[in-house]
């Protein structure tokens, strides 16, 4: 293969390039040029490859030692673990911390109303932030401007617990499933975060599909929708996750329903009450280590492994749309 100077010299950097073209000898002694030059340029990059290694494995066990810590206590022997000393391997290997947690009273209740609230909840809401923000995202809505400054000072300023309380109830929402799923049905951040998105998607697909005499809500399911993907799978995975984690609206509305208690209602008094326990050492002690030899140390471990592992099972799924739909979708200033 024929090469000419100035097509080497784009490549390889060689600037003597007169047209003309090359011979073997030149093409060979240039390209051991090229290689020397690269290899130099490698080794200089080798300093940074290394040092942002060390720093990326550091990162990584300062962020995952708190969760192996957790799962080591969690399967360690209760009355062991007080002594302290575990860090990523249980010392006396037990399961009675998990026993005592899915024996709870109210734990497959908790769990169905948790799932279903998680399910629901992240649905409903996830459509309704998109629909609100496809509303305001339309250059054309003359409410646009005002309508976003409004749900941005509901993210600064409430009513407070009292007002919200009383609202509820007037409502008919406490003492129900749903004071989980309506109240939050609409977040203002996450409405800002899905308008962002849609503002930047090219203004010509909304009006080559108004020509071919498409209206709004075809253009929202057919042509928006599958393009925010990813921010619809960042929105889907902050609501999740709150939606599984929450457990004081439990015990503000349904703390006298036990049929709408969660799960992690449940093991928050799970919890206390351990502690609580562990706290009477005179009355108590006896009963603590006929009881499984469980502590509030281990119980809490395995409450937290019960309630992270779902969240773990999903979160794979989801991660590749999470950190594209998070820095595209960022609320502008």
């Amino acid at each position: 293969m024929k090469l000419k100077k100035d097509e080497f010299a784009m490549n390889y950097g060689n600037s003597h390039g007169d047209g003309k073209e090359l011979t073997p000898d030149e093409i060979r002694r240039l390209k051991r040029l090229a290689r020397k030059k690269t290899m130099r340029m490698d080794g200089a990059g080798w300093a940074f490859v290394i040092c942002n290694t060390i720093f990326l494995v550091i990162f990584t066990v300062v962020t995952l030692y708190p969760v192996l810590n957790t799962v080591a206590y969690s399967f360690n022997d209760g009355l062991d673990a007080l002594k302290g000393g575990i860090y990523l391997w249980p010392r006396k290997f037990s399961l009675e911390s998990f026993k005592t947690v899915l024996n709870i009273y109210g734990f497959v209740t908790g769990a169905k109303i948790t799932v279903l609230r998680t399910v629901i909840g992240t649905l409903t809401s996830l459509l309704a932030n998109a629909l609100l923000a496809f509303v305001i995202s339309r250059k054309r809505f003359l409410f646009r401007s005002s309508l976003s400054l409004f749900w941005i000072i509901t993210m600064y300023v409430n009513g407070g617990m009292i007002p919200v309380v009383v609202l509820y109830k007037y409502l008919g929402l406490t003492g129900s499933f749903w004071v989980y799923v309506i109240p939050g049905m609409i977040s203002a951040f996450n409405v800002m975060v899905l308008r962002t998105y849609m503002e930047d998607l090219p203004d010509e697909l909304e009006e080559s599909a108004q020509l071919d005499g498409a209206g709004y809500i075809t253009i929202f399911v057919k042509i928006i929708s599958p393009l925010c993907k990813p921010v619809y799978a960042t929105i889907a995975l902050f609501v999740a996750v709150w939606q599984w984690n929450s457990w004081f609206d439990a015990m503000l509305y349904n703390r006298l329903k036990p049929e709408y208690t969660t799960l992690q209602y449940e093991l928050m008094k799970l919890m206390s009450s351990v502690s609580h326990q562990s706290g009477n050492a005179g009355s108590h002690a006896t009963q603590a280590a006929e009881s499984a030899q469980v502590t509030s140390v281990s119980v809490r471990s395995a409450a937290s492994v019960v309630t992270m592992v779902p969240i773990i099972c999903v979160y794979p799924f989801l991660q590749r749309y999470f950190v594209t739909g998070l820095t595209i979708g960022g609320v502008k200033g």
